[in-house]
């Protein structure tokens, strides 16, 4: 089972829907005749099967013919997210040597214009589809070598089981196509036959236009950009009348913006997942559990074993904490990716027998839900007492004006590490330290609130919109 042959599919049975929204509209049959001449013409420059081909492009069309093209050719996507820095660009391309960079529009049509419309042949058993760069928040990145057959069981059966996806959906992408977020969409609309509407960039105003003009009945993204919606569905919520689910995922979702995405449309379907790079979606939780389990991540996917290992490699006792090491199968088989791009050592290290180390530290609760507490490696020790940095997160994005927050260990003295809090204000608010000192000595013990807080205008981030939380230490 193999990616192009959803798309032809959709070519054949659908071939006048429309597929993809972007700088053009295209129906299926167009985008199905397109990439088969991209992938045509990169063959007969002499590309072969398994080279690597960087995708250094931004959202639009030519993104997702490019990276179509290249599937069907035989090779692997690299795909090169524009936000990061040269230097972080140069890397990555010195870590993949790819056979060929795409940088521009412009290339991906003058491909399909010299390609000719038969498909080339690729061997069966090849099935290496994408290179993606893992975010790299306490170091250089990795190259995670994902399968066709992962992003078919992932996109096309489980998320289709999960949302109801069905060709009446419009999905609109709102993260950048070059992670493994926005490049879902894709194997959506090609899986399910559903229509992907793809602006060059996010902003609220064109967003909320967008949604109205194309009846987006879908969104998955992260709850930053929920966050920034708000304000444009507060002025006018009827024009967002359209859309039937929004799927966060990447961070925290805090419980009052849920609460106040479902006070403005109450039609909405709230979502929310767990997923990583590395393994797929480990955990899921619809709309009935979004209010009723706040803190947690939802239950276990069908087909995906969960264990919760102490530092001994130990299970843990029911209820307590410990790191998730996830299995699905065969690595690349089902949903965890084959390997990292030429480091065996990494891949030894975090494959074991078939299960992943996630490094995420995390706990079962009565119901089985999942509650993740911690990176492992953001776990702050203080006086002998183990402190989950994301559990004071949580606590501090109650407040009201909390736009972001992050919490990591700093040295002291005394008690070894103590907890300080770097807080970003939403415009018109004003927050001081005591206010978030004592609403955290309310929710938590005494032991977990910020000993410091720093109030700053802009969190630092990587690209993915992760906290780069080394940063914050470093200048301390």
């Amino acid at each position: 089972m193999k990616l192009p042959t959803f798309l032809a599919a959709q070519a054949v049975q659908r071939p006048v829907h429309t597929a993809l929204i972007g700088e053009r509209r295209m129906t299926f049959a167009q985008l199905e005749d397109s990439t088969t001449r991209a992938a045509a013409a990169m063959r007969r420059r002499g590309l072969r099967v398994g080279d690597r081909v960087a995708i250094a492009l931004p959202n639009g069309s030519a993104f997702v013919e490019a990276f179509l093209a290249v599937v069907k050719a035989g090779l692997v996507a690299v795909p090169v997210n524009l936000r990061l820095a040269p230097d972080e660009v140069e890397y990555i391309l010195d870590d993949c040597t790819p056979a060929a960079v795409i940088r521009e529009p412009a290339e991906v049509a003058e491909l399909i214009e010299s390609g000719d419309p038969v498909q080339p042949e690729v061997p069966q058993d090849f099935d290496d589809c994408v290179i993606s760069y893992t975010s790299g928040t306490t170091g250089k990145p990795k190259g995670a070598v994902l399968t066709q057959a992962n992003y078919i069981v992932l996109n096309g059966f489980l998320n289709g089981r999960m949302w109801n996806l069905a060709a009446e959906d419009r999905q609109l992408v709102t993260t950048p196509l070059a992670q493994r977020t926005g490049l879902a969409r894709v194997m959506n609309m090609i899986c399910h036959g559903c229509t992907l509407v793809v602006p060059p960039k996010f902003d609220p105003t064109g967003t909320a236009d967008l949604i109205e003009s194309e009846r987006v009945t879908f969104m998955a993204t992260v709850p930053t950009v929920a966050r920034m919606m708000l304000p444009e569905i507060e002025r006018d919520p009827a024009r967002f009348a359209s859309l039937r689910a929004f799927v966060a995922t990447g961070e925290a979702f805090p419980l009052g913006l849920k609460r106040q995405l479902q006070e403005l449309l109450p039609h909405l379907e709230i979502h929310s997942y767990y997923a990583m790079t590395e393994v797929g979606l480990v955990a899921s939780m619809g709309p009935a559990g979004q209010f009723d389990h706040p803190s947690a991540v939802g239950r276990v996917q069908p087909g995906m074993e969960v264990r919760l290992l102490n530092n001994e490699f130990h299970e843990v006792p029911a209820g307590e904490v410990g790191e998730l090491w996830v299995r699905s199968g065969p690595p690349g088989r089902w949903l965890t990716m084959r390997e990292y791009f030429r480091r065996p050592e990494d891949t030894a290290r975090t494959i074991r027998d078939g299960w992943v180390a996630t490094g995420d530290l995390g706990r079962f609760d009565d119901e089985n839900f999942l509650h993740l507490v911690d990176r492992k490696k953001d776990m702050i020790l203080s006086g002998g007492f183990n402190i989950y940095s994301r559990e004071v997160e949580l606590v501090v994005a109650e407040l009201p004006g909390v736009q972001g927050v992050a919490v990591v260990g700093v040295p002291d003295e005394v008690y070894g590490e103590s907890v300080a809090a770097y807080i970003e204000v939403a415009p018109g608010y004003h927050l001081i330290e005591q206010d978030v000192i004592d609403h955290c000595r309310q929710r938590i013990a005494s032991y977990k609130k910020p000993r410091h807080v720093h109030f700053v205008d802009q969190l630092p981030r990587n690209s993915a919109g992760k906290v780069l939380k080394r940063l914050l230490t470093a200048t301390h």
